[in-house]
């Protein structure tokens, strides 16, 4: 008839795809991009630490070789441990910890009186604090010194962890002020109306709701500590000398012991992979949390 149109239909040729046939291929075949990629990525983020792990268990005459089929051994790490480097080991993990839980215990009520308290210009008050955070280190190297030299805490732990808890503070009461403001203040209402005192609201509810936000900020804070190599080597000679330090020491003028490196690097690498697996369930809530405001 005249008006119509039909298609023709070509000998041999298959029928065409429904629609929502041709659709389900595309998202199939889409996801496998997806996945190949999201390997792809993973293999080249984790291919500098697999390096240094497969170098690490080379025997020293076939250290930079490029063959996959290689005999491992733990020659490397068994003379870290016959050496100086557990002791430096031990230093950065006592080190790291007590300064990180130190700032935990007395920047997250700061952080909190901060949000909640009702003086004027909290918020100069909070950047004041960050400012602290944003000088060069090397401007706090000589005071430091000096100090420590005068009244007897240079080449001590107590000396480091000082020094990591006064850059630490700043970061526990900034980010935590963050997290303790998107807390709704009709929780705390609440629990006065129930009889509880300040201490108690903190404790009981404020606290536990920012629990995320605490795991990351410890994270963040312990990777700061666990990684200074400055102030650590300034500061200390032998007997507070931390892993960073302490890896140093296998370079020398007759040449570099790079299965030596290898391995202390690799050790060095692993707390702050352990403690961060540790707090995993907090750590993606706590870094995506702090920005949300009721």
């Amino acid at each position: 008839m005249a008006g119509t149109t039909r298609a023709l239909a070509i000998p041999g040729a298959l029928p065409a795809a429904p629609p929502r046939a041709r659709l389900s291929v595309l998202r199939r075949h889409r996801r496998a991009i997806g996945d190949v990629a999201t390997v792809a990525l993973v293999l080249v983020v984790l291919f500098p630490f697999l390096w240094l792990l497969q170098m690490s268990i080379r025997p020293n005459d076939d250290i930079f070789g490029y063959d996959l089929a290689f005999t491992p051994t733990l020659e490397h790490y068994g003379v870290l441990w016959r050496g100086t480097f557990a002791g430096s080991f031990v230093n950065s993990v006592v080190i790291s910890l007590s300064s990180t839980a130190l700032a935990l215990l007395f920047g997250t009520p700061a952080a909190y009186a901060l949000s909640r308290g009702g003086f004027r210009n909290r918020r100069g008050i909070a950047l004041w604090i960050l400012a602290t955070r944003m000088a060069p280190p090397i401007a706090f190297t000589i005071p430091f010194f000096l100090a420590y030299r005068w009244i007897g805490l240079q080449d001590t732990q107590i000396g480091l962890i000082i020094v990591y808890l006064t850059f630490n503070l700043a970061l526990v009461i900034w980010m935590m002020q963050g997290f303790f403001e998107g807390v709704p203040r009709a929780l705390e209402e609440a629990a006065w109306i129930d009889g509880c005192g300040v201490w108690q609201t903190f404790l009981r509810v404020s606290l536990p709701l920012s629990a995320p936000g605490l795991a990351a900020t410890a994270v963040l804070c312990f990777i700061l500590s666990w990684n200074d190599f400055f102030f650590a080597l300034v500061l200390t000679r032998t007997n507070a000398s931390t892993a960073p330090v302490a890896i140093v020491n296998f370079i020398q003028y007759t040449g570099w012991e790079w299965g030596r490196i290898a391995a202390a690097a690799t050790l060095v690498m692993l707390p702050v992979v352990v403690f961060s697996m540790l707090v995993r369930n907090y750590l993606v809530k706590g870094l995506t949390a702090g920005g949300t405001k009721e």
